[in-house]
């Protein structure tokens, strides 16, 4: 069986719960339940989207994805938070790193929804499901509690059980709220399935575009969807369409395990609001520190993050993915230099961490460049007194006969390697 917990609003749950966030006092009401509408602001810089709303909000008809000018014409009163992706990173960092210290293996989608097959761990819990249940919510609220300023979450996530990952979503969107907890069995998955709204293909990254087009065709549950037939939705939404029905029928993959990357990240605290030009050699400082830091143990890096901690409140954070395993400090920093531009304020605090590493980088430098001429003598060198040890055969050179050859042995001839002189 898969669990799946469920954060709702995660990010906007982090942007209200900081310490460091100073957010304004009827905002953090709306966090409780009370009627004040809350909404991430968009990115600076950015189209004007704003991010994830409360339900306050989403009661005035406010949605996430939304242009700022239509969510401001449709509820004037709606508070705009900062974002806090660097806060919502780390917290959901601590999230996954409780689950996996009650011997689960998580797979993680997307940041506030992680999933785990219980079956191992039944074994562990006197081989019920719900203490299994019970042991992830605890590790999840206990590392939550002690989880540094900035990164607090108060909130409790829906869990639900099912033979699939996409039943185990829905059974824990559709827990009751007295509980948060719900458990659907194998054998009334598929009947189940049917009577759940087609909204909850939009959690999958090749259907979440299908249930405004199926809501307008009329079709608001996956049984209707699957009373279609697979040959028409085919048909009509392609491999989109196929993989809903096999989605809606109780068939997908098993889940594929978080890869655990070693965290390595640097920080460099500034005395001052810096922004424009100093950026960059401060990025460039911590690019070497990170570089020279033991932990690499000269491998190269292939994913890192930048993030900031800005001036007028909230953070910032961006991903790069380069397109080749990088470990000269130079080609990084030309990598990074363009994603400084992006930053929307000041800055009070930059940080570089690690994502992905690659394979080790060798050390050998260009042969023919700079002091060509004492390598060239080093080298020689070194042929003379290994033929002074072992004879005229230990050195030899390739000297290319005939190219265009059928047979590989007739192409090139080994012959003698005379040194140059001293």
């Amino acid at each position: 069986m898969v669990v799946c917990l469920n954060f709702p609003r995660f990010e906007l749950a982090v942007a209200l719960g900081g310490r460091e966030q100073r957010c304004p006092p009827e905002c953090r009401r709306s966090a409780v339940g009370r009627s004040e509408p809350c909404a991430i602001a968009p990115t600076p810089g950015g189209r004007r989207l704003i991010g994830e709303v409360s339900e306050a909000a989403e009661a005035d008809g406010v949605r996430a994805g939304m242009e700022l000018g239509e969510a401001l014409a449709r509820c004037p009163s709606l508070c705009l938070l900062p974002a806090n992706p660097l806060g919502a990173a780390e917290a959901w960092e601590v999230i996954l790193d409780a689950l996996e210290g009650i011997g689960a293996e998580v797979e993680a989608s997307r940041r506030g929804l992680a999933f785990f097959q219980a079956d191992g761990l039944l074994g562990l819990h006197h081989g019920r499901i719900d203490s299994v249940m019970k042991a992830a919510r605890i590790a999840c609220a206990e590392a939550l509690s002690t989880a540094p300023p900035g990164t607090e979450v108060r909130l409790s996530p829906e869990m639900g059980v099912g033979p699939t990952r996409f039943c185990a979503l829905a059974a824990a969107l559709s827990a009751p709220l007295h509980d948060r907890t719900l458990v659907v069995h194998d054998g009334e998955a598929p009947r189940w399935l049917r009577s759940q709204p087609v909204e909850l293909l939009r959690f999958e990254a090749q259907t979440e575009h299908l249930p405004l087009l199926l809501q307008r065709l009329g079709i608001r549950t996956l049984g209707d969807l699957l009373a279609l037939g697979r040959d028409a939705i085919a048909d009509r939404f392609g491999r989109a369409g196929v993989l809903a029905c096999r989605l809606a029928s109780g068939e997908q993959e098993p889940l594929a395990r978080r890869r655990r990357e070693e965290r390595l990240q640097e920080t460099l605290q500034l005395d001052g609001a810096d922004s424009g030009p100093a950026l960059k050699s401060i990025l460039s400082v911590l690019i070497e520190r990170l570089l020279a830091n033991r932990s690499r143990r000269g491998r190269t890096l292939r994913a890192v993050s930048l993030s900031a901690q800005l001036v007028e409140r909230g953070t910032w954070r961006k991903r790069v993915v380069f397109r080749e395993p990088l470990g000269e400090a130079e080609r990084i920093g030309a990598a990074l230099s363009t994603s400084l531009e992006g930053l929307p304020a000041p800055v009070e605090a930059l940080c570089l961490s690690v994502d992905c590493f690659g394979p080790p980088a060798g050390e050998q430098r260009d042969l023919l460049g700079d002091g060509a001429d004492e390598k060239r003598a080093r080298l020689g060198e070194a042929v003379v007194q290994a033929q002074a040890f072992a004879g005229l055969d230990a050195a030899s050179r390739v000297v290319l006969v005939d190219p265009d050859s059928r047979v590989p042995e007739r192409r090139t001839m080994l012959a003698p390697f005379e040194a140059p002189p001293l």
